[in-house]
């Protein structure tokens, strides 16, 4: 219940609710009285959620929702949560995280990190409070709703030279971990794969297989890949792999450097296959190989081919 009263030289306002009182001085009673209204929604919205904290929803999303997704995308759900309860607090009731609050975690994320990665990084607290709000009722809308995002980052325009690429596949005196790295580099230059996709994709023929995540219990169809003869025959030569992605990463960071190849990633292979292969088959064949369902990513992104280039073709 709200009390708004004459202090001083303003207007208190006292919310007592739930077993919970609070208090606040204006100078306004407009601004006493809107006050306790918000702050008596506030109560009841914490009141409803059951005092569910942001810990204990987190641990509920990646029990439910993030349990059929792939090993690698829900531990990497998994630590975008953690890295928003370092800054919004385990134990903080979801009711209380408004949009205000979600940002100054934006306005905080951004400091270390690009606009497109706190994108991608908000769309999970999106999903979170999305059931939060939608199958577990637990709190009356989505706070997300409302908060501004940053521009994404212009699309890379950075490729691979063949002059380059040679500097990578001819390396040598390269220990066992660097020698199945260029091994996977090379895959990707000509099948536009993803490095995790190819340390643990099983070949069959010319197809590239990748199991779905079995921890969940239930059934989902595995994910085939067409290769092109050469991405098939590199498969069957260089075998198996057993060097994990984030290793294989890290190594390939490490021997660019080294090897003074500046603002190209392995990421940027998959560019290069893709820019390749767009010349010997049509767009639509094209996505199917990258997985693309929007178009408009992969011309954008991932076809690289210059105005000059393609002028010099035609």
């Amino acid at each position: 219940m709200a009390h708004i009263r004459k202090f001083r030289d303003g207007w208190r306002a006292e919310v007592q609710k739930h077993g919970i009182r609070k208090s606040k001085v204006f100078d306004t009673k407009r601004d006493a009285q809107k006050w306790a209204r918000d702050t008596e929604l506030e109560l009841d919205a914490l009141k409803g959620s059951g005092g569910l904290t942001l810990g204990q929803a987190s641990a509920k999303y990646l029990a439910t929702a993030a349990r059929d997704k792939a090993p690698g995308a829900a531990a990497w759900e998994e630590r975008r949560l953690l890295e928003a309860m370092e800054f919004l607090g385990e134990n903080t009731p979801i009711a209380s995280i408004s949009s205000v609050r979600l940002g100054e975690w934006r306005d905080d994320r951004l400091k270390t990190v690009s606009g497109s990665t706190v994108i991608r990084h908000f769309s999970v607290l999106r999903s979170l409070f999305r059931l939060a709000a939608e199958d577990w009722k637990v709190i009356e809308k989505n706070p997300c709703d409302g908060v501004r995002m940053p521009e994404h980052n212009p699309p890379r325009h950075q490729v691979w030279t063949w002059k380059l690429i040679k500097r990578v596949l001819r390396a040598k005196n390269r220990n066992a971990r660097e020698i199945q790295t260029i091994h996977a580099f090379h895959i990707a230059l000509h099948t536009g794969m993803r490095l995790g996709e190819i340390l643990r994709a099983e070949v069959v023929g010319k197809i590239a297989v990748l199991e779905r995540d079995k921890s969940s219990g239930k059934a989902s169809a595995p994910v085939k890949i067409p290769l092109a003869r050469k991405g098939a025959a590199l498969f069957a030569k260089y075998g198996p792999f057993s060097i994990a992605p984030g290793t294989a990463s890290a190594t390939f960071s490490d021997m660019t450097d080294e090897l003074l190849i500046d603002g190209l990633t392995f990421h940027d292979a998959r560019a290069f296959a893709l820019t390749m292969l767009s010349r010997r088959m049509d767009v639509m064949t094209l996505a199917r190989i990258s997985r693309h369902k929007n178009l408009k990513t992969l011309m954008e992104n991932y076809y690289r081919e210059s105005a000059e280039q393609i002028a010099a073709r035609i």
